[in-house]
Formats: C-alpha cells, sequence, structure tokens
C-alpha cells in the first residue's frame, strides 16, 4: 500500500484539474504531469506551500535498486531516507482514490478496488519530499506517500491505507509540526470501495 492511485480530471473533478494545470505550468522543458492511473516513477502532481508542483513518485534506493514509494508514519522520523523531511519537507499528494487489490482463494488473479472519500471527489494523501541533484545540475522533486495501519473500512483488503488529511488540514500540515505528529497518530476517516476494471 499505497502502489497505485488515480488522478481524475473529468468535469466533476475540478479542483483537480485546477491542481494539474498549475504543476504543468511549472514543467520547464517540456513534459506533461500524468493523470488517470497514477504508478511509481510517474511525473504527478502535488501541493507545497508553494502551490501546485510537478514530481516524481519514489525516493530512489540508496543502491540504485528502484525506488522507495511509502514511508511508514509511526517510524519514519527514524530513518535516515525520510527523517529530513518529516520536519521541513512535507507535502500533500493530491488523488481521487486510490487501488488495492484483493487475493481470491483458488484464483492466481487478484481482485481490485479503488478506494475514495464518500461525498467528495478529492481524497488528500500526505506526503514527504527531497530534492535530488540530476546529471545536468538541476534539481528535481520526488515524493513518498505516508502510511498508517488500516482502519477497518481498508483492512479487509490490506493492513496499510494512506494517511488522510481533511482539506482544513492541509495547511497546519505544511507548517506545524505539532499538528502534523497529531495528524499521523489518529485513524483515517472510513473510506468507500469500488470494483475496478
Amino acid at each position: 500500500m499505497c502502489g497505485r492511485y488515480t488522478v481524475y480530471t473529468e468535469a466533476q473533478y475540478e479542483e483537480m484539474r485546477g491542481i494539474v494545470r498549475e504543476a504543468g505550468r511549472r514543467l520547464s522543458g517540456g513534459g506533461t504531469v500524468k493523470t488517470g492511473e497514477i504508478f511509481p516513477t510517474d511525473l504527478a502532481a502535488v501541493m507545497t506551500p508553494a502551490g501546485a508542483s510537478p514530481m516524481v513518485w519514489g525516493f530512489p534506493r540508496w543502491n540504485g535498486g528502484g525506488v522507495v514509494i511509502n514511508a511508514r508514519a509511526e517510524t519514519a522520523a527514524e530513518k535516515r531516507m525520510f527523517r529530513a523531511a518529516v520536519f521541513s519537507r512535507r507535502l500533500v499528494v493530491p488523488s481521487t482514490g486510490f487501488f488495492e487489490w484483493r487475493r481470491i482463494d483458488g484464483r492466481k488473479q487478484k481482485e481490485k478496488y479503488r478506494l475514495f472519500l464518500p461525498g467528495t471527489p478529492m481524497l488528500y494523501m500526505a506526503g514527504l519530499y527531497n530534492l535530488y541533484r540530476l546529471p545536468d545540475g538541476r534539481e528535481a522533486g520526488r515524493f513518498v506517500i505516508l502510511t498508517t495501519a488500516a482502519n477497518e473500512s481498508v483492512a479487509p483488503l490490506h493492513d496499510r491505507m494512506p494517511v488522510i488529511l481533511a482539506p482544513e488540514e492541509k495547511e497546519a500540515w505544511f507548517s506545524d509540526g505539532a499538528a502534523a505528529g497529531r495528524i499521523l497518530s489518529r485513524p483515517g476517516p472510513a473510506l468507500r470501495l469500488e470494483e475496478a476494471p
């Protein structure tokens, strides 16, 4: 968890469309911000105190073998890879939901489900970011999603879920360390699930 999430930009997702547009305007040298189903290493729209920005999902592993896409909220401050970001580089990952899979006894293929917040098109996930130096000398942002123990709505599918922020918590998450600590230690809201195609 969380291995894929959604950024839908159809008419009913007006706020998400605005975030994606703003992040796209900040891209230098071409390229586009990914929408639809977001995979690790995709360039996606995130929200920082400075506004929407394009960043790549996943911190590079120290040994160069792939990326780390999630950080456990309970231990992130103790881990060298995440410690500095927990205290000074928090961000919000805007989404319209995320995916989980359920294994069915006797079947090789798993069932895929999309989880989302009922009554609202947006789902804000807590994240961290770091800046990495590219070979050409430019800095590029990369992010991870913070996860916590699954609540009753997610537990039938997985034992972890993203740390989910209420809209009114975004500003405190960016700038208030005490509030961020409280957010990381509380249970997540109840989510709805639908079988994904």
